[in-house]
């Protein structure tokens, strides 16, 4: 557990910074709160430290991470405050983690910071969340033994998705860096088109069974996979009713639902690979995919300040961890279904 452990949170009081400060507690973690309004700040929460930075201001930043075992960004748009804040872990010399689902940014962090992290002998961790950790975990457990496979399906099977405002402002972000395009993963690298995304039918397991999916709807998984694994085509997909919520502009934040303040939304991300005639599979259900976020990345926090890693630099989930170990390790949280 945490062995009283201070872990800097940047972007504290945000939606999902305030359950991965909730989950730090309970992990026996002593959260330092950090971001740019000291107010929110203060009201997160009165009994923990409070240090806000700006990702303008570098000595800011320092002095936010002064003594803190490992820092998690969880502030958003993370195009904007990703490497600011790795470069404040990088002068610290402390583990960095974010929970980005932006592709570019996380693209940004393995191609700026990959060699230096590594001089460094610390970890960078990005995309460390719902999108882009899971399904790299997931992927990667599923393989197994396998070195290399043919093709990847992540298909997410959300009963709705409400944003956060931090969802749409990197939504706008990534829409501006690409011009409007759409993006896929095929031939082994990033295609960046103006194609219609199809609508095909995706053969969840039961209870949920087959439902419409948009195609190519591309995650942050086509970064973290391809990563480490062998596969030259990894392609997303999402439940048509989660997409249609997103795409809307009036649809609402969400709210809370239960005592740990999860809302009633639930997943299923199913991961197929497939090699030559053969077939893998990897299951994971449960709820809230922001309030989900927290697990991921604190038991990655705890996985790193303990040693358990294969490897430094800056990595995916799936390359640093026991992917099956890792997944398991979040029960009750997310349930795994193994199908080799």
């Amino acid at each position: 557990m945490g062995s009283g452990l201070t872990v800097a949170v940047f972007g504290a009081y945000g939606h999902t910074g305030r359950f991965v400060v909730a989950h730090l507690l309970d992990r026996g973690f002593v959260p330092l709160l950090s971001g740019r309004d000291a107010a929110k700040l203060r009201a997160c929460d009165p009994d923990l430290e409070a240090r806000p930075a700006s990702v303008g201001d570098p000595a800011s930043l320092d002095r936010a991470l002064a003594g803190a075992a490992a820092v998690i960004n969880c502030a958003g748009p993370f195009a904007t405050t990703a490497a600011p804040v790795i470069e404040a872990a990088l002068r610290a010399g402390i583990p960095y983690l974010d929970v980005a689902a932006e592709i570019e940014a996380n693209l940004d962090t393995f191609t700026h910071f990959t060699e230096r992290a590594r001089a460094a002998g610390t970890v960078i961790l990005p995309a460390m969340a719902f999108y882009g950790g899971l399904g790299d975990l997931l992927t990667t457990a599923a393989m197994g033994d396998w070195t290399t496979a043919d093709e990847a399906h992540v298909a997410y099977g959300l009963s709705s998705w409400h944003p956060t405002p931090g969802t749409r402002a990197a939504g706008a972000i990534s829409r501006q860096r690409r011009d409007g395009r759409h993006v896929r993963y095929a031939n082994g690298r990033l295609e960046y088109h103006h194609d219609d995304l199809p609508t095909l039918k995706w053969p969840f397991p039961d209870p949920m069974g087959p439902q419409a999916v948009i195609g190519e709807f591309t995650m942050a998984d086509v970064v973290t996979i391809p990563s480490h694994l062998s596969i030259p085509d990894v392609r997303t997909y999402m439940t048509v009713e989660a997409a249609t919520d997103l795409l809307t502009p009036d649809t609402p934040p969400p709210t809370g639902a239960d005592e740990r303040g999860r809302s009633a939304q639930t997943f299923l991300v199913d991961v197929v690979v497939r090699s030559g005639g053969d077939e893998r599979r990897a299951v994971a259900r449960g709820r809230d995919i922001y309030a989900v976020t927290a697990p991921l990345v604190v038991e990655a926090t705890d996985r790193i300040l303990t040693g358990r890693t294969r490897t430094a630099g800056v990595a995916s989930a799936g390359a640093l961890f026991d992917a099956p170990g890792f997944l398991r390790a979040l029960s009750p949280d997310i349930s795994l279904e193994l199908r080799p």
